[in-house]
């Protein structure tokens, strides 16, 4: 199961797409558990990051994976929306689809996929993009 939630106002969120984009790539990765994902206003992303990656500021996506073989939560996915608009403005492209990649990556690395290096980065775009195709 996917749970979608919405803990800001400054953003509408497309949940209904989103759902679809999030068992997409659940699915075509053999995802195995629950996901949570939930949208977030910057101030709480921020706290979030410094509390638990020790950087400072708004990021895009945080990825917890919390499966252990005890747990049916895969994982939660935490997206700032604000950030996606803002993202989204200035690459001129809709905010669904700003989303929606975050969404993806999100997945993406909850999957194991790792964007740390020119070569895992290339091979994870190449995964989102599969994904994004459609939305």
């Amino acid at each position: 199961m996917i749970y979608l939630t919405n803990l800001q106002k400054k953003v509408r969120i497309p949940r209904k797409r989103l759902l679809a984009l999030a068992k997409k790539v659940a699915r075509g990765e053999r995802l195995k558990g629950d996901l949570s994902v939930v949208f977030a206003a910057d101030a709480e992303i921020s706290r979030i990051n410094r509390q638990f990656l020790g950087r400072r500021g708004p990021t895009d996506v945080i990825s917890f994976p919390l499966a252990d073989g005890h747990d049916r939560l895969a994982g939660e996915i935490l997206i700032s929306a604000e950030t996606a608009r803002r993202e989204a403005a200035l690459r001129r492209i809709p905010l669904q689809r700003e989303l929606g990649l975050y969404v993806a990556h999100g997945i993406l690395h909850l999957c194991g996929y790792d964007d740390t290096t020119p070569h895992k980065a290339k091979k994870m775009r190449k995964r989102e993009a599969y994904y994004m195709k459609g939305l």
